[in-house]
């Protein structure tokens, strides 16, 4: 898993919107630590320090350990809030971990050895239906992502969950059913040129249809003419 990461914060004695558009004036972000057997605790934090660590690109899937009043307390973000205008963060939910507790998370996917597929060679496309896996792990033991492995893989073919490995300890959150991952698929280039190459071939047997239907006609009237003739003589 990540390395974990460390936020220093302050504790926030006052709640509410005012309290927290005071904050973040301030360069300050609020936030909540909650889970577990003790109360929420309110904190805030320095804005800058969070957006570094959530440009990390694992901050989500990441124990965080929160540095309060020289007290370390860990966690697991569980929700950042952004402004619709700036897009900057304005609230951050922490989840409080017990020691060898088990936790959900969303670990995301990566794809292995594609120069091994058939599909992927011959032009095909992977069709990612889930980016992110929903697993239960060890708070401690959470995996930076899950790869899977498309050597042999051809157009047609799904991966699904029942054919990945998952770590040692880690288990899929969805249990009910054999849910698809991914699809190899046909690129849609491919499949405009058959559909063309189709069109073009109904097209040459049309006309070849219709230039045998004009011979037999022209045969026809031949015929007649010649038959005229004979009864004029």
């Amino acid at each position: 898993m990540s390395d974990a990461l460390t936020l220093p914060a302050e504790a926030r004695e006052r709640a509410g919107k005012g309290a927290s558009r005071h904050l973040r004036r301030e360069g300050r972000v609020p936030a909540v630590i909650y889970g577990g057997s003790e109360e929420p605790t309110m904190i805030h934090v320095e804005a800058k320090e969070l957006v570094r660590q959530l440009g990390t690109g694992h901050f989500m899937n990441s124990i965080v350990m929160i540095d309060l009043g020289g007290k370390s307390l860990r966690t697991l973000p569980k929700d950042v809030a952004f402004d619709p205008v700036t897009d900057r963060p304005i609230h951050v939910d922490f989840l409080r971990l017990a020691k060898n507790a088990k936790i959900q998370v969303a670990v995301p996917v990566v794809f292995l050895n594609e120069e091994a597929s058939p599909g992927l060679k011959k032009g095909g496309v992977l069709n990612v239906v889930r980016h992110d896996l929903e697993l239960v792990c060890e708070s401690d033991k959470i995996p930076d992502q899950i790869e899977i492995d498309v050597t042999g893989k051809d157009v047609g073919d799904s991966i699904h969950i029942s054919e990945v490995t998952l770590p040692a300890g880690a288990e899929s959150a969805i249990t009910d059913r054999d849910f698809t991952i991914a699809t190899l698929v046909a690129p849609s280039a491919l499949k405009k040129a058959e559909g063309a190459e189709a069109a073009s071939g109904d097209g040459a047997g049309s006309d070849m249809e219709a230039g045998e239907t004009a011979a037999t006609e022209q045969g026809v009237d031949d015929d007649a003419a010649l038959e005229q003739e004979e009864k004029s003589e």
